[in-house]
């Protein structure tokens, strides 16, 4: 197979992929990204054990969700994508959670003040910190995995051209924000962490399901940046950028 033939092939498998919740299991083999040394999966599972009232922001699917071995009497996940809240209400009804649609056009959560003792979220596309301040109940603890400044950006940037140096996902930003609503941060931890893409299939799937890295990508309208990419990995053997994660956890006194 050519390389011409062979960038088709990987595109047009790529595009016609289904996308159903925060599922990445289609790019095992073809992309690989660092872990957090913090384990959040694991931290987030030692909490809800010792909870009594959780909510999950943004839970996609419900996959961190549905492997948590023990989950508190009320579990609540809400989603602002509607073809996500199907698929996590498959996945976590059975367990006795509620899964609750959010409008994100709101920015507001429709729970009662100081309703929760737990509330958690990975890699929201926004954080409210005033609503989280408010549902959390006296003591209680939010804790998230959330993308960092620039996470990504040679990918972004491959495709869009030069970007802005600031951002808005900045750690010291986020402690701004958990003080300003009257939240005590209690643990801040930021890591860089090497992700590769081994075909061009991969980024093309990365970017239909991650849609902040390049707004609006479609495979029409970036044909030729896709083929310089496909280039790029069969000259390289992948592309090679950081993403970047912080670890936050506040309380509310």
């Amino acid at each position: 197979m050519n390389l011409t033939e062979g960038f088709a092939q990987l595109v047009a498998e790529a595009e016609t992929a289904p996308i159903a919740g925060w599922d990445f299991s289609w790019l095992d083999g073809r992309a690989t990204e660092e872990r957090p040394s913090w384990r959040y999966s694991a931290r987030v599972a030692e909490r809800a054990a010792h909870a009594t009232r959780m909510l999950d922001l943004e839970s996609g699917g419900g996959e961190l969700l549905a492997g948590l071995p023990k989950l508190p009497p009320l579990l609540v996940a809400s989603e602002g994508y509607v073809p996500n809240v199907a698929v996590a209400a498959r996945r976590l009804r059975p367990r006795g959670a509620w899964v609750v649609a959010t409008d994100g056009g709101r920015k507001a959560l429709s729970f009662a003040d100081g309703a929760f003792d737990l509330v958690t979220s990975r890699h929201p596309v926004e954080t409210w910190w005033a609503e989280i301040a408010r549902v959390l109940a006296s003591g209680g603890t939010y804790l998230s995995q959330q993308v960092g400044p620039h996470s990504l950006r040679r990918l972004s940037e491959f495709f869009l051209g030069p970007l802005p140096d600031d951002s808005s996902r900045d750690p010291a930003t986020a402690v701004e924000a958990a003080t300003a609503v009257g939240l005590t941060v209690t643990e801040l931890q930021s890591e860089r962490l090497r992700t590769e893409f081994f075909d061009v299939g991969a980024v093309v799937y990365f970017l239909r399901l991650v849609v902040w890295i390049v707004p609006g990508f479609a495979v029409g309208r970036f044909s030729n940046r896709l083929r310089a990419m496909h280039e790029h990995i069969a000259r390289e053997g992948a592309f090679v950028d950081d993403a970047t994660r912080f670890l936050i956890e506040a309380k509310k006194p």
